[in-house]
């Protein structure tokens, strides 16, 4: 049984991890930090956990979290950032579903978190844990860079048509939107109801801090020779809880040589556990993805011209965080991937 610890386990990541994790036949949760809860039984926060986690939040300790087999950080950005080396250090390997370590240049990660990075010398170690492009590595990895959210549904989109450089790099454009779930469980006045509710809106258009984490992956995943990626993304706020619907254009660079692009994305996801790529002409809806780790995907090319379309939906919570932080954790220990995953989305 893996010996799992939790750093920051208040927020929507955190207790979206213990929901999955309570169950997972391989893992067990031994220690959940909080320093403001610290001592406050765990199902007191979250009474949905009642008679299924007995857990007290305690203060971080690094000696208590290095006698785990696992720790994730489901933390603020720049938490793990102080505590990585000595815990790294105890030889547990670690899971990070924050921003720290995803961003390969500490300049450019300093410049959209304002603030300097606190522990530049682990960057180059961390693993970005896209399962369905870095599986090999991830199996190897002692430190791991959850990917974001909008990253997940987007990069898997984009993969296939990247991969096989079928696209101009250069005009991406990914229009993506949120549940209100993707900006935490902190209070802020944007997020209340009667804000929320009832209304539709774009927020960081001109420049997000996901942008760089989403070019670089897609830049990862290009031939040595293409050009490198870049992307106009344009986030947007959903009046709904849980949920990421993203819409991508780009540009064929030979639409009259192109694959059958249903056949192509069909053939590529064919043995992806969390990857669902829809019957040709069906649009994926956010609630059909809704507490599972699936990532449902469709392909279009409308008219038949050379603009491709690719809408994608996940589940910000579990396949944007903790459903795919616990695929890294499958695959670093050599369990059936879709251990603790294995569920059906919830409908209605």
């Amino acid at each position: 049984m893996i010996k799992v610890g939790i750093v920051g386990g208040t927020g929507y990541t955190g207790v979206e991890l213990l929901r999955l994790l309570s169950k997972h036949p391989d893992a067990t949760v031994s220690v959940i930090t909080s320093r403001a809860e610290a001592g406050i039984p765990v199902a007191d926060l979250y009474t949905n956990l009642r008679g299924h986690v007995d857990l007290c939040f305690s203060e971080p300790d690094v000696d208590q979290l290095g006698q785990c087999d696992v720790v994730f950080f489901a933390t603020p950005h720049g938490v793990a950032q102080n505590l990585m080396p000595a815990l790294l250090a105890t030889g547990t390997r670690v899971i990070d579903l924050s921003a720290d370590f995803r961003i390969r240049d500490p300049e450019l990660w300093a410049h959209w978190y304002n603030q300097a990075h606190g522990c530049p010398e682990l960057i180059g170690e961390a693993v970005y844990g896209l399962p369905e492009f870095q599986r090999e590595a991830i199996k190897q990895a002692r430190l791991v860079a959850c990917p974001g959210c909008y990253p997940t549904a987007a990069q898997l989109g984009l993969l296939p048509l990247l991969e096989n450089n079928l696209i101009d790099s250069e005009q991406i454009i990914i229009n993506a939107a949120s549940g209100a779930t993707g900006a935490g469980r902190q209070a802020k006045v944007d997020f209340l109801l009667t804000e929320a509710s009832d209304s539709f809106k774009a927020y960081g258009a001109g420049g997000h801090r996901h942008l760089p984490e989403i070019e670089q992956a897609l830049r990862d995943m290009q031939p040595s020779d293409s050009k490198p990626a870049k992307v106009t993304f344009v986030p947007h706020l959903l009046p709904i809880i849980r949920g990421i619907h993203s819409t991508t254009y780009a540009r064929a660079l030979d639409s009259s040589s192109l694959p059958d692009l249903q056949a192509l994305y069909e053939a590529r996801y064919a043995d992806e556990p969390f990857v669902d790529v829809m019957p040709a002409g069906v649009h994926p809806q956010t609630r059909s993805v809704k507490g599972s780790n699936v990532c449902r995907i469709s392909v279009f090319q409308p008219q038949q011209r050379d603009t491709i379309v690719v809408l994608s939906v996940i589940d910000n919570l579990t396949r944007g965080a903790s459903g795919q932080a616990v695929q890294n954790m499958n695959i670093m220990f050599g369990l059936a991937e879709n251990a603790g995953l294995d569920v059906v989305a919830l409908l209605p």
